[in-house]
């Protein structure tokens, strides 16, 4: 599994940014967002219980991310057209304010090395990368717990800080100096 200090992955991915199919699909590259922070977080599949549950906790926060010029992107194995029918279908993802992308030939995830071997399906991973496209944060979780999408936000500011932040550090507490 890529970790810390390492380049995020190339990736091309279709992705589902709404519920009308006539515009519900785009392309998205490593480039689409250049420049800005991006947080990329899979989950193993469309149309299951403890999924939505973080993506819909992804969305509540999009507008705290996008105020630290950071861009989320949602990532699964599904193909783009399971991604719009389950947008279509699901309230808590009817209007999700980040695309949704399609990992479909598992390529992203089997460079990330985070293909699932019992499931074949993408682990519950979490990643930080910054403008230069080096990841500063992973988070894995086993296939039936969900993450904290709050200490993603904490870290990313904790990241952004560029300072020693203690443990349980939040944004506009202390942080911690060299003497």
């Amino acid at each position: 599994m890529l970790g810390i200090g390492e380049k995020f992955p190339q990736f091309n991915l279709k992705g589902v940014v709404s519920n009308d199919p006539k515009t519900a699909f785009q392309d998205f590259t490593n480039a689409t967002h250049g420049g800005k922070w991006q947080v990329v977080f899979f989950w193993p599949k469309d149309f299951t219980f403890v999924c939505p549950t973080e993506i819909a906790a992804f969305g509540k926060l999009d507008k705290d991310f996008k105020d630290r010029d950071a861009q989320v992107l949602g990532v699964s194995v599904d193909s783009e057209f399971v991604h719009l029918a389950w947008r279509q279908n699901h309230k808590d993802l009817n209007n999700l304010p980040f695309p949704m992308l399609a990992d479909i030939k598992r390529e992203l995830s089997a460079a990330l090395g985070i293909i699932d071997k019992e499931a074949g399906v993408a682990q519950r991973a979490t990643y930080i990368v910054d403008p230069q496209g080096i990841i500063r944060f992973v988070m894995l979780t086993d296939l039936n717990v969900g993450r904290n999408s709050n200490e993603v936000l904490r870290v990313l500011d904790a990241l952004q800080s560029d300072e020693l932040c203690p443990c349980n550090w939040k944004k506009g507490e202390d942080t911690l100096k060299v003497a």
